[in-house]
């Protein structure tokens, strides 16, 4: 069956099917007699398609025949493969495939060049293609709810990174290459298995949001209170003793902060020696106080 048009010249089906066969429930409902490029929804900034929650478990192949989209949304499907045909998208410059069941990401993601922000959380990956440093344009990724325990190498080379999630996956300690993303303002390693924060963390300049919640961390670090942009640290949910003397060093933490959403310096549920539960009791600038005086008499 080809292409066919109504009297009024209308266009009813670009669809091309064998006799008896049936499309996916998701992708009848989806094109309903309509050219694929009609999905297609024209913005201010992007030209997006969105197939969120259509039960795909694969990419329909209309998909890469779209080459003018620049956002696309795969996410909350049962995707388990993304094939290497991604790679012909490469004007995207928003993609996001989270709540899938992917294991991994093909290699040709690197050709998406433009790509300026991957979400691919709550998925079932446990590395990372080092291809992925291509996309040097890179200024936000999302790894969170995966089964991750290291990076490639080759991160060092997303320069342009901002904003890191690689929550809720394994990781014993925090890659190497992380210290070399020196635009990084948010990072959130929260629920991994890190049992300390190296000395390198310094070199995160611009660092403003620090999230290691729900670790195995013991101290932190000298150099951390030298990361004078930090606005939010949360290291709650940790075995946590004692606290740098020089933490007073960080000048925009505001408060002790107990809601997750506020800046400031999260330090709950630890088990710190006294007298700090007593001191933070009074609120950071007595805490800083207390740090600060402990250093001048040390």
């Amino acid at each position: 069956m080809g292409t066919e048009h109504s009297k009024n010249g209308e266009q009813r089906s670009m669809v091309f099917l064998r006799k008896g066969t049936k499309l996916p429930a998701w992708e009848d409902a989806l094109l309903a007699g309509r050219e694929p490029k009609s999905l297609l929804k024209r913005g201010l900034r992007y030209v997006s398609l969105s197939l969120i929650m259509k039960g795909m478990t694969s990419m329909p192949d209309f998909l890469w025949g779209l080459h003018e989209v620049q956002k696309l949304n795969l996410s909350r499907n049962q995707l388990v493969v993304i094939p290497p045909s991604l790679g012909k998208l490469d004007r995207l410059v928003v993609l996001n495939l989270g709540s899938n069941c992917l294991k991994c990401l093909p290699k040709e993601i690197g050709l998406l060049r433009n790509l300026k922000v991957l979400f691919v959380n709550m998925n079932c990956l446990k590395e990372v293609p080092a291809e992925l440093s291509l996309c040097r344009k890179l200024e936000v990724l999302s790894l969170s709810h995966n089964c991750i325990s290291q990076l490639p190498l080759s991160f060092t080379d997303l320069t342009n990174l901002r904003k890191l999630n690689l929550s809720n996956n394994r990781f014993v300690q925090i890659p190497l290459c992380i210290f070399a993303l020196r635009s990084l303002d948010f990072l959130h390693l929260g629920s991994n298995k890190l049992e300390n924060i190296a000395e390198s963390i310094q070199y995160l300049v611009n660092l403003q949001i620090f999230i290691v919640e729900n670790n195995n961390i013991r101290s932190l670090p000298r150099s951390l209170c030298y990361i004078s942009t930090l606005e939010l640290l949360n290291v709650d949910y940790n075995a946590i003793q004692t606290l740098p003397d020089d933490l007073y060093l960080l000048r925009r933490l505001r408060r002790i902060a107990w809601n997750p959403m506020d800046k400031g310096l999260h330090i709950a549920h630890n088990p710190l020696s006294r007298p700090l539960p007593e001191v933070i009791e009074g609120g950071l600038d007595v805490l800083f106080n207390y740090l600060r005086d402990k250093k001048e008499r040390n």
